[in-house]
């Protein structure tokens, strides 16, 4: 592609913030946003000039593909609030939909069969495509193993194969080596307690030829 796509992430928790990090560090400006706005400020001044501090509503605005580092609850909100907004973007979700359980560990906030990928599926705004992608890793692998030289699987599914290579492209620029596991009916594969999730039955970062032997 002649030109990248304009990138934001929403939501500068540990997620967020490490995906920030990443983009940065493999050369790709991004779009910051929090609801607390000097959140964004000060990692912006942490990671230098590639990274633009922005409200969430400007970010929405600019970006052509939105990655929202949030919980799964407020994206539903999230994509309501700013349906009018969206159209024609590029959502990325990352989220797990999960909660602290009674006695320590995660529980699922949603029923085991489903996922949130496919859930948030149906209740895109006319005109959004979207990804389930950035989340099948913790923070902390996310952090140290990206950009390594045998890199690392960031595992995605989505419906819209038109959107594969900016997919795949944001991906590679993070670090990490995309591979692609079908459409957004696989997302509870690579979301918490997943197969192809960290915290799930893959229990570790996988390099493409371990990950080929797991699809």
């Amino acid at each position: 592609m002649s030109q990248k796509l304009k990138v934001a992430i929403i939501g500068l928790g540990n997620i967020g913030s490490t995906v920030a990090a990443n983009l940065v560090k493999g050369s790709r400006s991004v779009i910051i946003a929090d609801r607390t706005f000097e959140k964004a400020q000060t990692l912006a001044q942490k990671l230098g000039t590639l990274a633009k501090p922005a409200t969430v509503a400007e970010a929405v605005k600019e970006a052509d593909l939105i990655i929202l580092a949030i919980y799964f609850d407020p994206i539903k909100a999230f994509l309501k609030e700013y349906a009018s907004e969206l159209g024609g973007k590029i959502i990325v979700d990352p989220s797990n939909p999960i909660a602290p359980a009674e006695g320590g560990g995660f529980k699922k906030i949603i029923a085991e069969n489903e996922s949130a990928g496919q859930i948030l599926s149906t209740q895109l705004p006319d005109g959004v495509r979207m990804a389930k992608a950035l989340g099948s890793l913790g923070a902390g692998s996310l952090a140290e193993a990206a950009h390594r030289t045998d890199k690392a699987v960031l595992f995605y599914a989505t419906d819209d194969t038109s959107i594969s290579s900016e997919i795949e492209e944001l991906i590679t620029d993070t670090g990490f080596q995309p591979v692609r596991i079908g459409g957004l009916d696989q997302s509870i594969r690579i979301e918490v307690f997943g197969d192809l999730h960290e915290f799930g039955a893959l229990a570790k970062t996988v390099t493409l030829a371990e990950a080929a032997e797991k699809i």
